[in-house]
């Protein structure tokens, strides 16, 4: 049974493809839908727009709370629309409460100036407390927007430490973004990610602040030589920018150009792009396999009298585990 006010697969992808925008936000909003049915329409649209899709620059963009990430976006996504006349889509992922699943979603405000422009699509999606830094259909969105035209995808992550790994696995570039002294506070939080970066770009680069990011990029550049370089004989790179004044974000889209260059020639481009592919299908089963086992009629029959032992210290959760998985798998 179709949902009410759906369209039919036929007229979503073709609507997407004509680079219709009331159209490519109703099929996001399909995407983003847990309903069965709309499950099922996802997976007509997608295989609709797949021939269409992979000619973008994915970029992914992380960064400790403060460091700045929509209004380095919002600078970015300008240069890209006024300096090279390329569409930019922005994939902004705003954290969901953990007590109430409720998001702000207040990243257009802070892209005052790209969200005024036609070239740009940004498009706020809650977490819903989904791992990663990134909602749960980010990849699925992302290959929408691609079909309807958008020469760049940037995914801009929650910015919540290490759990934010999942972005490198569905984009072309990593980059943190870091703001100069923050503090010896925040080393737990990068040290998780250095080791997946592309690109560090220290932020606010501007006024009073200038020496105290360039000190910055210096510490880190020597800190990244510690590390060996990557398998696509990509060596990351640190560089310093200002938002504000626009200086600096020119030369980080140069680098990532550079870096997709170099991965072109080498045949590294097209193998992330397939492993991508690959990590796409892995995380959907996961997530299906925990759907199918929270709707299953024993496990749901269980789960609440289970989950009353465990609270109370009557059975491990190892234990309690292990009853639940034994009858999902009908032992």
């Amino acid at each position: 049974v179709r949902a009410p006010r759906r369209l039919s697969p036929t007229a979503y992808v073709d609507g997407i493809l004509s680079g219709d925008r009331i159209v490519l936000s109703r099929a996001i909003s399909v995407v983003e839908s847990d309903l069965p049915f709309d499950v099922d329409l996802t997976g007509h649209i997608l295989e609709g727009i797949l021939p269409h899709t992979g000619k973008s620059v994915r970029v992914g963009i992380s960064g400790v709370p403060g460091a700045g990430k929509s209004t380095f976006i919002d600078a970015l996504g300008v240069h890209l629309i006024q300096d090279r006349a390329e569409k930019v889509a922005v994939l902004s992922i705003d954290p969901s409460s953990q007590v109430s699943g409720g998001s702000i979603l207040g990243d257009k405000t802070r892209m005052a100036r790209l969200v005024s422009l036609e070239q740009a699509y940004i498009r706020p999606s809650p977490s819903r407390c989904h791992l990663g830094g990134v909602a749960r259909r980010t990849r699925e969105t992302m290959l929408v927007c691609e079909a309807a035209g958008f020469h760049n995808i940037i995914v801009e992550t929650v910015g919540v430490g290490q759990s934010e790994t999942a972005v490198k696995s569905m984009t072309d570039f990593f980059l943190l973004l870091l703001v100069a002294g923050a503090g010896d506070e925040l080393q737990g939080i990068k040290r998780g990610i250095m080791e997946m970066v592309d690109a560090i770009a220290i932020t606010k680069a501007d006024g009073d602040n200038v020496h105290r990011a360039n000190r910055a990029r210096d510490d880190y550049r020597n800190a990244l030589r510690l590390f060996p370089k990557g398998l696509d004989g990509w060596s990351p790179r640190v560089q310093t920018c200002s938002s504000l004044e626009g200086s600096g974000v020119k030369e980080v889209w140069e680098t990532i150009l550079e870096h997709q260059k170099l991965l072109t020639e080498t045949g590294h481009f097209q193998a992330r792009r397939r492993q991508q592919s690959l990590d796409w299908m892995n995380d959907l089963i996961q997530f299906g396999l925990e759907d199918l086992f929270k709707r299953h009629p024993e496990v749901q029959s269980r789960l609440a009298s289970l989950t009353s032992e465990v609270r109370v210290g009557h059975l491990s959760a190892f234990s309690a585990a292990r009853q639940l998985l034994k009858v999902f798998g009908g032992d």
